[in-house]
């Protein structure tokens, strides 16, 4: 039980420190010689970095944010999840099939690892140490996790509803929002009767949409930015 607890410790720990780290703020530094945060929104994420940076800057951001993401779910799905008890791993259509629950533990400790990297890398990337607790929304990032904790399938309905969102409204918040409100419904789905870790993937969902709600705010008051248009004073 104790070796269990703390891969499951570690998987959060890992993807948390490679989620804090301010991709946004050290290519700005190094290739721009100056700090996003100045810049724009002050967001330390692609969107921001696009604006502050042009398109080269812009993409290397996603690409780094993208990755680190990407690595915390990799590291979950073949290194933390096995070590804590996943016998069995299953690339289905709805991505992975989850085993029988483990000895002693009211959940499946698989499950739970990459429950947890999702969260870690995500967290870690909202409110990174580096920064003094402040950071990016955590979208390139959780998207990118999400590719191991649904599988290919809940990754490409989440892409899906994103570019729903901003194809419908022209604004990049409502398909980020958008999909951190599905989030949880496909947690429901791929996670269904592994109750803490379809709650720990929602609780991640809420505090990311929580990173927007200054987005939220200029929705309601019809001045958010639109792709196409100048940035509203």
């Amino acid at each position: 039980m104790a070796a269990i607890i703390g891969w499951l410790a570690l998987s959060f720990a890992v993807s948390f420190l490679l989620g804090s780290i301010p991709w946004g703020v050290i290519v700005s530094k190094l290739a721009y010689h100056k700090d996003i945060r100045d810049e724009g929104s002050g967001n330390i994420g692609t969107t921001n970095a696009f604006r502050a940076m042009g398109k080269v800057g812009g993409a290397l951001v996603f690409v780094l944010d993208f990755g680190k993401g990407l690595l915390s779910g990799w590291l979950a799905f073949w290194f933390w999840a096995p070590l804590a008890g996943w016998a069995e791993i299953d690339y289905s259509l709805a991505g992975a099939t989850l085993p029988a629950t483990v000895e002693g533990l009211p959940v499946d400790a698989g499950a739970l690892a990459l429950a947890l990297a999702f969260a870690g890398c995500t967290l870690g990337h909202i409110f990174s140490p580096w920064l003094k607790f402040k950071g990016g929304k955590g979208i390139a990032v959780a998207a990118a996790c999400l590719v191991f904790v649904f599988g290919p399938l809940g990754f490409l309905i989440e892409i899906a509803v994103f570019a729903l969102g901003i194809a419908v409204t022209r604004c990049v918040s409502v398909g980020s929002i958008a999909a951190a409100v599905i989030c949880p419904v496909l947690a429901l789905y791929f996670y269904w009767g592994q109750w803490v870790p379809w709650l720990i993937i929602a609780a991640t969902a809420c505090v990311v949409i929580w990173a927007h709600r200054a987005n939220i705010a200029r929705l309601r008051a019809g001045t958010e930015n639109k792709i196409g248009s100048k940035k509203t004073a």
